[in-house]
């Protein structure tokens, strides 16, 4: 085994992380984007870390795909399996940084699984929910002094999730089991949720299917070929 230790917002080190893999073993079969982390405050209150998370959690996964990538479409195999979390399908006070990175994972995986998939090259991130780590001791443990506006909000927000620490529903030793088992698997989708708390996050972004639904009119009304005036808009 070897251990090598880029700085993962530094594409050049990402890069000679790939090509010291490969001059070791001789083939890259699975790359695994996972670093990350959070930091809970007000979006007002993160001027310079808002950067540094994107950089990390979104143009890391970014790097080390660009640097992967070339080699596995050179043999026409391979897997690129991003660790992305549940919150690409629901937003959180307090992280939108964390957040913003989550959904650019999301997008950037589901188009790259498209434009990879004729040469055999799989994309798929994977979505849990809380997982029984030390993320959330890292993401809330210091909390941060709020402007008094954002006590209601984030404030209450960051002693609900403090309250979960040890109570996490998700193994980690059993994601790593799957994480196995998907990298030995060809047929995959782009998105893949890991606990239940993730799939009750699905569900609970269902009203916004309802909501598209409430404003079609208004939706409809911008196409070229629309009738009648601008309809009103909606109420609810």
């Amino acid at each position: 085994m070897v251990a090598f230790k880029p700085d993962v917002t530094e594409e050049e080190e990402g890069i000679a992380a790939v090509q010291a893999a490969v001059k070791t073993f001789g083939r890259l079969d699975v790359t695994i984007n996972n670093a990350g982390y959070g930091d809970t405050r007000p979006f007002e209150q993160v001027p310079s870390k808002f950067r540094r998370l994107i950089e990390t959690c979104l143009f890391d996964v970014v790097n080390l795909t660009r640097a992967a990538l070339p080699i596995m479409r050179a043999r026409r195999s391979g897997h690129i399996i991003q660790i992305s979390s549940m919150g690409v399908r629901m937003g959180f006070a307090g992280n939108a940084a964390y957040i913003a990175s989550k959904w650019g994972v999301a997008g950037f995986t589901e188009a790259l699984a498209q434009e990879t998939a004729p040469f055999g090259v799989k994309v798929t991130a994977l979505e849990p929910g809380g997982m029984r780590t030390n993320w959330i001791q890292r993401a809330y443990g210091d909390r941060p002094i709020l402007m008094q506006e954002y006590e209601e909000t984030i404030g209450k927000h960051i002693e609900q999730i403090a309250a979960l620490v040890g109570h996490e529903q998700g193994d980690p030793e059993r994601m790593a089991e799957v994480v196995l088992k998907i990298a030995e698997t060809d047929q995959l989708p782009p998105h893949i949720l890991l606990g239940t708390a993730a799939f009750e996050a699905v569900r609970q972004t269902e009203h916004r299917m309802a909501q598209a639904d409430l404003w079609h009119a208004v939706s409809a009304y911008t196409d070229f070929d629309a009738d009648g005036p601008m309809p009103l808009l909606p109420t609810e």
